[in-house]
């Protein structure tokens, strides 16, 4: 990571006297704005790089947990942590795709193999650059969240995610052909599984609801204001029943039909 004075000059001279070639691409000219703007924010580069590899990612994990712990309030909390589980659930699965499918079929080099002059605040890694997966995680969060219905996260997310696919070409990893492709990857994974998934996942957590771990995904008072009828406790309500119903009828039926009816029944001699 370049930041002292002389590098940053020298950055700035290489753009001003354009000897640096950009490819013949909109992506390119592009990816060259950000990253002339990214040479004039040198104030900015700590925070842009940490957040463009670690602290983008971990806000929007963050604000997925926080929705899951809301989601056990909501009027169906089986269905309602369905959706969360799967917005985080689909979002691994995105990536997956874009990481080990996609990359490798596309393998797209990072730009600044094209542009070597470029400032770059992160490792220069060898791997390719499209879909960005950063970006690819972005997109499924922010479409999981809508889709859950879960709008001031939703909201929160949008505005975190899309500032992560630009800090991603602000520090130079990838073209903002990338960081589009990788919301649109990541969008279209958690859309297309979305109503197989949300189906499995809440039976799934209404079978949880019966057992000891149903604080995961309900809320005591929810719980408490629907209780799930336990059959042991049933079978044993049942037989409680019947034997009173039997002594009740042995005892204080007036038409049993015990030795102490009948002989209380007869005619006198």
């Amino acid at each position: 990571m370049a930041t002292a004075p002389s590098l940053v000059h020298a950055s700035l001279a290489d753009v001003t006297a354009r000897t640096v070639r950009i490819p013949d691409s909109v992506d390119a000219h592009w990816y060259w704005d950000v990253n002339r703007f990214a040479v004039h924010t040198a104030w900015a580069h700590g925070f842009m790089a940490f957040y463009a590899h670690f602290g983008g990612v971990g806000l929007l994990a963050l604000v997925l947990l926080w929705a899951w712990w809301a989601a056990r309030s909501r009027p169906e909390p089986a269905r309602a942590v369905g959706t969360i589980l799967w917005a985080a659930g689909g979002t691994v699965v995105a990536w997956l795709i874009a990481h080990f499918i996609m990359k490798p079929l596309i393998a797209r080099p990072r730009p600044y193999f094209a542009m070597p002059k470029a400032e770059v605040l992160l490792h220069r890694t060898t791997g390719y650059s499209f879909p960005s997966g950063h970006a690819t995680v972005a997109g499924a969060v922010i479409l999981g969240l809508w889709l859950a219905r879960d709008r001031v996260r939703a909201i929160i997310a949008t505005v975190l995610g899309l500032f992560l696919a630009f800090a991603r070409v602000y520090a130079g990893m990838h073209y903002p052909g990338d960081v589009a492709g990788g919301l649109v990857v990541g969008a279209i994974v958690m859309v297309l599984l979305w109503k197989p998934a949300v189906a499995a996942l809440s039976r799934f957590d209404g079978l949880l609801l019966e057992t000891p771990l149903a604080p995961l995904v309900a809320v005591t008072s929810w719980r408490r204001a629907h209780p799930v009828p336990s059959p042991a406790g049933s079978s044993a309500s049942a037989t409680a029943a019947g034997g009173t119903v039997a002594s009740g009828g042995s005892s204080g039926d007036p038409l049993s039909s015990g030795p102490e009816r009948s002989q209380a029944g007869a005619p006198p001699p």
